[in-house]
């Protein structure tokens, strides 16, 4: 039970202690704060009551609670409650989420963003210029015998056009959103001692990857979470491409391409060669197999030219070039893993490579959530499906059917429209007490 030396007074901090019932000792010093409604984070009556952190503690105020009649919180319920009352909208609510899971500061002040409403903001004149449409068509619907004059057919595709073209710019913004989301894993791949390790741990900032001068000495793939830009990267160092002496190398050559499958960016390595003169000194058998390049055709990748401490002369833009073949078209990303030159380039060109921007030059509200993906996608498909209908000189009637269902779609973002189950899934995945 708890013991105050005053009335619970809203907005006001009040010092109490904590009493075992049976003995009536003191357990603990507590604040204890009263939120009256309607302004508390669920816009309910809450009080909050904090006590030192003892896990014990906090357990024990939570079976107090529990004999006098309360239950515990489902899973997301404070900011459905926040939600249903219409404090927040199921952008922001989600947007809570994210800022909890969030590993990186970037990643928080997205969500942060969000929070704020930053999506539904992006979204606001894109729906009033929609609305605006309908309102226009469903006027000439319903006062057609009262000559109201109706769009020809040009205005009504231009109309749809401009509400088109800003949800297109939007639903494109998702390959980065994704990824400041969900994170990357980036691959180095090569052939042995091109510096693959060496990269590896600049890239950590620290040993973590074993270095020798001995070519095959990782035969295993080594990763490591990172962030670059503010986006968490798993990044993967793996065994050099190449024909196996052992067994053991042979398997990590396999797990290697295993890796190239599955990262969202591959680091192709190659290193300066002094004698040549040129990147990517490969021999006539891994040019034949194609191996390196067939495998990373399809693929997310950036050309990395390691060890560019050795290259003499003046230095510019760069191609790979390959004996017994002509230059790769594909700009090399010149790094010395020793001295640690072009380092912080190959970490802005990454961040641009999958995002199309440098760090932190997206506009606000963009999507970070496939849900809210899909929606917009959805959306874009029942404009394109009322612009064809117009061309078709479909009746307008037939064409507010797909104006509607668009509108539908980005209602369904923000929660206008959304149904239980919908609203179940979503705040399931929330912690307790959240």
């Amino acid at each position: 039970m708890l013991r105050l030396k005053h009335e619970l007074e809203p907005g006001r901090a009040l010092f109490g202690e904590l009493i075992e019932p049976a003995s009536g000792e003191r357990l603990d010093e507590v604040v204890v704060l009263y939120f009256q409604k309607p302004h508390s984070y669920t816009t309910d009556d809450i009080v909050e009551i904090s006590a030192h952190g003892s896990p014990v503690v906090l357990r024990h105020i939570v079976e107090l609670a529990l004999e006098r009649g309360a239950r515990l919180a489902e899973p997301g319920e404070f900011t459905m409650r926040a939600f249903l009352n219409g404090r927040i909208d199921l952008t922001q609510a989600e947007a809570v989420r994210d800022l909890i899971e969030s590993q990186t500061l970037y990643q928080a002040k997205v969500a942060a963003q969000q929070l704020e409403g930053a999506l539904a903001k992006r979204l606001r004149p894109i729906k009033e210029r929609l609305v605006n449409l309908i309102a226009t068509l469903e006027a000439g619907v319903d006062f057609a015998e009262d000559d109201v004059s109706v769009m020809p057919p040009e205005q009504i595709v231009a109309r749809i056009a401009e509400v088109r073209q800003p949800l297109e710019a939007l639903a494109a913004t998702f390959g980065y959103g994704k990824v400041v989301h969900e994170g990357l894993t980036l691959a180095i791949v090569g052939r042995p001692n091109v510096g693959k390790s060496s990269l590896f741990n600049r890239l950590v900032e620290r040993e973590r990857a074993i270095v020798t001068a001995t070519p095959g000495t990782t035969r295993d793939l080594v990763t490591e979470p990172v962030a670059i830009g503010g986006i968490p990267v798993r990044l993967v160092d793996t065994a050099g491409i190449r024909d196996a002496s052992d067994e053991a190398e042979s398997i990590g050559v396999q797990k290697t391409w295993e890796a190239v499958a599955e990262a969202d960016l591959v680091l192709m390595m190659f290193e300066w060669n002094s004698e040549s003169g040129m990147y990517g000194h490969l021999d006539h058998r891994l040019l034949d197999n194609q191996d390196l390049m067939i495998r990373t055709k399809d693929r997310n990748r950036l050309i990395v030219g390691n060890k560019s401490d050795l290259r003499t002369g003046q230095k510019g833009t760069l191609f790979v070039k390959f004996h017994g073949a002509g230059e790769m078209n594909e700009h090399v990303h010149e790094t010395s893993a020793l001295t640690g030159e072009g380092i912080e380039e190959l970490r802005a060109a990454i961040i641009e490579k999958v995002s199309g921007h440098g760090a932190g030059q997206h506009e606000a509200g963009f999507l970070t959530n496939a849900r809210h993906q899909a929606l917009v996608r959805d959306s874009l498909k029942s404009l394109d499906a009322a612009a064809e209908a117009v061309r078709m000189r479909m009746p307008h009637e037939m064409i507010l059917l797909d104006l509607y269902s668009s509108l539908r779609q980005l209602d369904e973002i923000t929660g206008a429209t959304t149904a239980d189950d919908i609203l179940n899934r979503i705040f399931s995945s929330f912690c307790i007490g959240k």
